[in-house]
């Protein structure tokens, strides 16, 4: 697994965030990962990598790197720094210079679109969150489904702020915060949430936000919107691969057609796990084309490398076989149906990351 350091976790517990807080992530229970019989990065190593053909995934547009200095230079302007993640993706989508940027800073971290994971990956990456020392703020920005508790959190870990102020014989002022994450993560439809209106704009897709813009939340809250921020090179590539499932960097990054076959290879390999929500046959059952697994030599041809403890599944056969029958042949639009049906939880609620035990 990645370690947690690098991608934005462990960072102090807020108070009033506690164990007992309200965050969303449902009750508490037995790990659902217990009956798991080898690690989850060890299960999804082999199928979470583009076959040797594909290009690699790198996406770094202009407009980022132009937010990214901007954003530096507000830095000091703000209180506490709300971070935002993709409850799919949990450490795919943690910047790694966040611990840089927000330095003794308080730190929230939100994991935005909770309804597109099964309660027990949420239940999963709780433990494991808390276990390091963060509390998760789960929320899903379409529904409004935690705003409140969010915007109740930001609001208490502002307090100190506002106490010290006010000893020192000063004005007590709204907490400035800064949203910030990955592109298409949800941050702004975070704020419209909690400002209850249309102030910035929001879609399903990246690169939306372009510059930084300031939103009054009420009399406790300043909300600072900053574009998506991504590492200026994408090393490592299983990572980049989920972040182009989900939609949460550009298009043009990357190849469909071979996103679209490692799909295939990830279901596979999460299916067995519980937490990831893959149904039995879910492939099948959805557009009635069956998954064959692949002998050692067509492995071996096609350069594609084989995830532990499971067949290798003949992606490219099921995506021409599903094209046959669904779009008149078309690989590529069969491809872009697949990933469009995940997005729009068409394929239930799946988990594309989860903690080792």
């Amino acid at each position: 697994m990645v370690d947690p350091a690098e991608q934005g976790g462990g960072e102090p517990r807020e108070e009033g965030n506690g164990p007992e807080a309200d965050n969303g992530a449902g009750p508490a229970g037995a790990n659902p990962l217990e009956n798991s019989s080898e690690p989850v990065a060890a299960r999804l190593e082999g199928a979470t990598v583009l076959s040797g053909a594909a290009p690699t995934i790198q996406w770094y547009p202009g407009h980022i790197a132009k937010a990214e200095k901007a954003l530096t230079d507000h830095l000091a302007q703000v209180d506490l720094v709300i971070e935002v993640r993709d409850a799919r993706i949990p450490l795919a989508t943690g910047h790694p210079r966040l611990r840089r940027w927000i330095g003794t800073k308080p730190h929230l971290l939100v994991l935005n679109r909770r309804d597109m994971v099964s309660a027990s990956a949420r239940q999963a990456w709780d433990g494991w969150f808390r276990a390091r020392g963060q509390t998760p703020w789960w929320c899903d920005a379409k529904a409004g489904t935690g705003v409140k508790q969010l915007q109740q959190a930001a609001i208490r870990a502002g307090e100190g702020l506002n106490a010290r102020r006010i000893s020192r014989g000063m004005k007590a002022r709204p907490v400035r915060a800064l949203m910030l994450g990955f592109p298409n993560v949800g941050k702004s439809a975070l704020i419209n949430r909690l400002v209850r209106q249309k102030v910035v704009e929001s879609a399903r897709k990246a690169g939306v936000t372009r510059s930084l813009r300031w939103v009054r939340l009420g009399q406790d809250l300043d909300l600072l919107d900053a574009p998506g921020v991504l590492p200026p090179r994408l090393d490592n590539q299983q990572a980049a691969l989920r972040l182009a499932l989900c939609d949460d960097i550009g298009q043009a990054a990357y190849d469909t057609e071979a996103v679209a076959l490692a799909f295939v290879r990830l279901l596979v390999a999460l299916e067995p796990l519980e937490a990831a929500g893959v149904a039995p046959g879910l492939l099948e059952r959805r557009y009635g084309v069956p998954l064959n697994p692949l002998v050692a030599a067509e492995l071996e041809e096609r350069r594609q490398p084989a995830a532990p403890g499971a067949a290798a599944p003949d992606a490219e056969a099921w995506l021409l076989a599903a094209a046959s029958r669904h779009t008149s042949g078309d690989g590529l639009r069969m491809a872009q149906r697949l990933l469009d049906d995940f997005r729009r939880s068409l394929l239930g609620p799946i988990a594309l990351e989860l903690p080792d035990r």
